[in-house]
């Protein structure tokens, strides 16, 4: 990690482990270009889930699936996305970041293939958890790369960077998937997610630095790992801070969960109009990071984390009025949406950062353990919440409305308590 007051650049000569290329093979990029980087191994999630939505009826036809059967592809993703998200941290801790991501990789293009070549259902679920085992890796070990890297405003700004463009993902995946679906079948959406991940293997064994030298890194044993999850999962303050990114985006996944419903049988739209949703969601999280990116270093983490607040309940206030005493309808339906994550991504920033640092030897695990309990909610939103509510769109709008309020109060409830152990004199946290 570089000291505050060192430039904003990343270091020229990073250590490269054994039995990676030599250090004259890997070309360095810019912190712009590795923003790009990072961004581009984050996508990997939002396309696995958003392309293929609009799949669904085809997928289901196709495969003599029950519309059950197929919304349990995206159940069984999300479980094992959550499950393995907890361990590729403590991995990159003790293997590197870098060897980790390529392995991520490899075993994410081979189960793309197997989802495009699934003859039933149940392959398909097996493919599915592949994917979300290995998918993950980008999104958690990207945030460590970049802690390692920089630090405070700095660090907001480049992980704020790799928001407004990993955003690109949400608002163009479900596009995508209806043209392909329209003009091919949903086995090609498969595919082409396949031949982009290959394309980001290459650039990734190219340009990807080595972040934890060697000597750094942390043994991978029973006992030391038992310890640092037992740390950061006994911390109050973790829960609190990490439970407020979790929560916003359960508010941000219900709506996403819910489109195979909520757009064909309330609102009429078909699988090429899905955009409806999902250009003013990615629009509101691109513009808020990269407001985000223009406050850091100007305002505190927390004042930066009050702006967002204060966005998200004025889009959950007009979101609730509206359905309590009109009909749905377009854009009123979705426009809330612009202003609830362009709110939430003012928010993310910060936020991860402060629980990153609350154990900065073993980074890699707090990333894990703060993307595990993003990714369990979303699993809880896919297979619980959203199709309870689906049904109403009021319900939608009450159900997003308490995710958010859960948000703001765990950040309350972490202020004060920092505070307390401030004024007691004990350790933080």
């Amino acid at each position: 990690m570089l000291p505050p007051n060192e430039p904003d650049h990343l270091p020229k000569d990073p250590v490269i482990p054994v039995p990676l290329p030599p250090p004259h093979q890997i070309a360095m990029l810019t912190a712009g270009g590795l923003a790009t980087l990072l961004a581009g191994l984050s996508m990997l999630g939002p396309f696995s889930i958003d392309a293929y939505l609009p799949a669904f009826p085809q997928i289901r036809a196709d495969l003599g699936a029950s519309a059950i059967e197929v919304q349990q592809t995206l159940t069984a993703y999300m479980l094992a996305f959550a499950g393995m998200v907890l361990w590729h941290g403590a991995l990159s801790d003790a293997f590197g970041r870098r060897n980790v991501i390529l392995v991520a990789l490899v075993v994410f293009a081979i189960a793309t293939f197997g989802c495009a070549a699934a003859s039933s259902v149940h392959y398909l679920w097996v493919f599915r958890i592949m994917q979300g085992v290995s998918a993950g890796a980008g999104v958690v070990v990207g945030r460590a790369i970049i802690r390692d890297l920089y630090s405070d405003a700095a660090a907001a700004r480049l992980l704020s960077m790799v928001t407004m463009i990993f955003s690109i993902a949400p608002a163009i995946a479900p596009v995508l998937g209806g043209w392909i679906v329209t003009f091919f079948d949903w086995r090609a959406i498969f595919l082409a997610l396949c031949v982009y991940t290959v394309v980001l293997g290459w650039f990734s064994w190219k340009h990807l630095p080595e972040t934890v030298p060697i000597e750094k890194r942390q043994p991978f044993n029973p006992r030391f790992l038992a310890q640092s999850y037992g740390a950061i999962f006994g911390s109050f303050l973790f829960h609190m801070k990490a439970g407020v990114v979790a929560m916003n985006f359960a508010g941000l996944f219900l709506y996403i969960a819910a489109a195979p419903v909520m757009l064909p049988e309330h609102l009429g739209l078909g699988p090429s109009e899905f955009a409806w949703l999902f250009v003013p969601s990615v629009s509101g999280i691109f513009l808020g990071a990269l407001a985000a990116n223009r406050m850091a270093g100007k305002l505190t983490f927390a004042r930066q984390i009050r702006v967002g607040f204060f966005f998200m309940l004025g889009a959950i206030a007009f979101n609730v009025g509206y359905h309590a005493f009109l009909p749905p309808s377009l854009p009123w339906s979705v426009v809330h949406m612009f202003f609830f994550t362009f709110g939430s991504s003012i928010i993310a920033p910060g936020a991860t950062l402060l629980a990153l640092d609350l154990f900065p030897h073993i980074r890699g695990t707090v990333a894990s353990c703060q993307s595990f309990m993003t990714t369990l909610m979303g699993a809880i939103v896919a297979g619980l919440v959203a199709p309870a509510l689906s049904h109403s769109v009021f319900s939608l709008a009450l159900g997003q409305a308490g995710f958010a309020l859960v948000a703001l109060t765990f950040w309350v409830t972490a202020r004060r308590y920092r505070r307390n152990l401030a004024r007691s004199g004990r350790q933080i946290p």
